[in-house]
């Protein structure tokens, strides 16, 4: 697999205009593709073991070996992979720089590229490039946003974000001929402000008709006050509406999994709200007890894409719990539907923000 000796490159840091994706968190292994991968191991500033001066490969397999990174029978705590094509793992290609780290209990592969072809990425990811320009426009901004809260939060960290639904999605390189760059060219640099600040500007699928406060959702400190509107522009999302049928033996047994045991499941009941009628707490009644439980975190165990979202009611019949509900996520920030209808009906993307975010004003990463 060793083609030639390269010199050790010194430890990268990320500059002004990059952002550093985890692609992966506590992999145990993973496989890399291209052709003339540069391989470097890194350590503090040297060699960390005999002929670690670095290789070119085609093909580079990463394993973690408790404290270290095993590749091609070096060891070290962290591996730089670079190339001037793109590199391919999971299906997707990323470029031009990949690392690898060593963490407690598995890896992280981390992706440093420019901040710009970062959110074109995030858009093929979370957004459909055959939708008005002007929806595809404000999420750009939106996914910018959110990305440079993030990197301020964690600059002194391996990475910045994650690309998962944890943090935002990210599909690596997308082709030239993509509307999606455009999107993104046309927004360089434009975020959103709240009080002069950059802030997680969230977001998600369908709001079901009204959007919620950051505060009622997610339990962390010092969230934005998001003030939640009324939104009548996504009722034609195949998400708008839903309904799901969950056997009561079967539920019982996935809560009990992770934690929550009241034996046989008898009765689930909506204990409290929030304003816009999303389930805060659930009391759920079983054959050894009963327990309270969040609805967020409720959603969370039975599956993201089981229950689309807290915003529904519950029945037990029988054998079986009826969960008839409206719109897909969390419900805080941009309607991705929701903005989709408002393009649709000629608002342009700074109308689009100024509705799902109220009080926050356009400004730019470097400036005010």
């Amino acid at each position: 697999m060793a083609l030639a000796l390269l010199a050790a490159s010194p430890e990268p840091t990320a500059a002004a205009g990059t952002i550093r994706v985890a692609l992966l968190e506590m992999a145990q292994s993973a496989e890399f593709r291209g052709a003339d991968i540069e391989v470097a191991p890194l350590g503090a500033g040297r060699p960390v073991c005999d002929r670690c001066l670095g290789w070119r490969a085609d093909a580079v397999r990463a394993v973690w070996t408790s404290n270290a990174i095993e590749i091609d029978g070096r060891r070290a705590p962290r591996f730089r992979l670079w190339s001037g094509r793109p590199i391919r793992l999971g299906g997707r290609d990323y470029g031009p720089a990949i690392e690898v780290i060593s963490t407690a209990g598995g890896m992280a592969v981390i992706n440093e590229l420019p901040l710009e072809d970062y959110v074109v990425g995030v858009l093929r990811a979370e957004a459909d490039e055959r939708w008005p320009m002007e929806m595809l426009r404000a999420q750009a901004i939106v996914a910018r946003t959110y990305a440079g809260y993030h990197r301020l939060l964690n600059a002194n960290k391996p990475f910045h974000i994650v690309a998962s639904v944890a943090h935002q999605q990210f599909a690596g390189r997308v082709p030239a001929t993509s509307p999606l760059l455009a999107a993104v060219q046309d927004t360089a640099g434009q975020v959103l402000r709240l009080e002069g600040e950059l802030f997680p500007a969230f977001y998600h699928t369908e709001c079901g008709g009204h959007t919620e406060d950051p505060r009622l959702v997610f339990v962390s400190g010092n969230l934005p006050a998001l003030k939640p509107v009324v939104c009548p522009f996504s009722s034609e999302s195949p998400h708008f509406h839903w309904t799901r049928d969950l056997d009561l033996t079967e539920l019982s047994e996935q809560l009990r999994r992770q934690g929550v045991d009241v034996g046989k499941l008898t009765g689930l009941e909506v204990a409290e709200r929030t304003p816009s009628l999303r389930v805060v707490a659930l009391t759920l009644r079983g054959t050894r007890g009963r327990a309270r439980l969040r609805g967020a975190d409720f959603r969370r165990m039975v599956g993201y894409d089981v229950i689309k979202s807290t915003l529904f009611s519950v029945v037990v019949n029988d054998q079986k719990a009826r969960f008839a509900g409206r719109g897909y996520g969390h419900g805080v920030g941009l309607c991705q539907w929701g903005a989709k209808g408002m393009a649709e009906q000629g608002y342009p993307a700074k109308q689009i923000l100024a509705f799902y975010y109220p009080g926050t004003a356009l400004g730019t990463l470097e400036g005010r």
